[in-house]
């Protein structure tokens, strides 16, 4: 999993940092809210853990914002504010899930790997369909004007890949990492190969590429 991290007690952010990196994720961090908000929207994540008292803007106007923008990324509200009603505040405002400190890294770690099968499940629709293009993700079939496209597995993975985060930047680091990080060997410009590929077969202007961010599908 890819996750962002938004914390100013820069010693818990040290600790989950360590710790969700042992357990092989992915972790880019804000010790700050404004800089945390610039994040969430910039790159794509798996699930956003966010701290609600934070310098520059709080953790409840960051889970409005990006609400409001329809980004969709699973958010758990990690605070020490443990009241119901402040429970049931963040909850009402956009937050998936609430852990209140102090914790545990073990629970912690478990809301976080269940929010992100829950978000797999809910937001990955099995027919997707898009300009002239009807993705069927149970049957692995690509249509194009009603005729079927040859991809290969790659190809497909990264179609996946990209509407998963629909809407959202995908960069090339993270595309690597989900789609080849079990191959010892990849070559630099294998990304970049594979996007003019798959850009061929279901047109060059479904995948929109960001120079510095990454490549996105927006639907």
């Amino acid at each position: 999993m890819k996750l962002l991290i938004i914390e100013d007690d820069l010693n818990i952010l040290s600790l989950l940092e360590k710790g969700f990196k042992e357990n092989g994720h992915i972790i880019d961090k804000a010790d700050n809210g404004e800089d945390g908000e610039y994040l969430a929207t910039l790159h794509s994540y798996d699930v956003i853990i966010l701290d609600w008292m934070l310098p520059l803007k709080n953790g409840i106007d960051i889970l409005k914002s990006l609400r409001l923008q329809k980004i969709k990324i699973p958010i758990l509200m990690l605070t020490a504010k443990g009241e119901i009603q402040d429970k049931v505040k963040g909850l009402k405002v956009g937050c998936d899930d609430y852990l209140s400190k102090p914790f545990s890294f073990e629970e912690l770690d478990a809301r976080v790997e269940a929010l992100f099968r829950r978000y797999s499940n809910n937001y990955t629709d099995d027919v997707i369909s898009f300009n002239d293009i009807l993705i069927n993700k149970e049957t692995k079939t690509v249509m194009k004007n009603e005729e079927e496209l040859k991809l290969s597995s790659k190809e497909l993975d990264l179609l996946f890949l990209l509407i998963q985060y629909k809407n959202s930047f995908v960069s090339k680091t993270m595309i690597e990492d989900m789609l080849y990080n079990s191959e010892q060997t990849v070559a630099s410009n294998v990304v970049s190969v594979t996007i003019h590929n798959l850009r061929k077969k279901i047109g060059d202007d479904i995948i929109q590429n960001f120079r510095g961010l990454g490549y996105k599908i927006e639907i």
